[in-house]
């Protein structure tokens, strides 16, 4: 009964860390790991190759903006089938047009 209650305690304290880091505008590397899924050393790596937009002020400790953390997220967007159809579409209709 006891470990039940510490067990609980623990889940209740995980999810007021993640609570606190959806309510911050920059991120530690830790919290930005955690953010994205992914292991700290796999965040440090893209910092490394300056694959993900960070901070890094006084050459220390590395800093990551939330809205850009999801505005890099969004540029890694795969295009489906149907879009690439849409796409197609849109550019055979306009290269008709243009050749009317």
């Amino acid at each position: 009964m006891i470990m039940d209650i510490f067990q609980k305690i623990e889940k209740i304290e995980a999810l007021l860390t993640k609570q606190n880091a959806l309510t911050k505008e920059f991120l530690t590397l830790e919290e930005t790991a955690e953010y994205l899924d992914l292991s700290k050393s796999a965040v440090y790596k893209m910092t490394s190759k300056k694959e993900i937009p960070f901070y890094n002020p006084g050459g220390k400790k590395i800093y990551f903006k939330k809205s850009e953390l999801h505005q890099w997220i969004i540029t890694g967007k795969s295009i489906s089938n149907d879009e690439v159809e849409v796409e197609v579409d849109s550019y055979l209709s306009r290269t008709q047009k243009s050749k009317l």
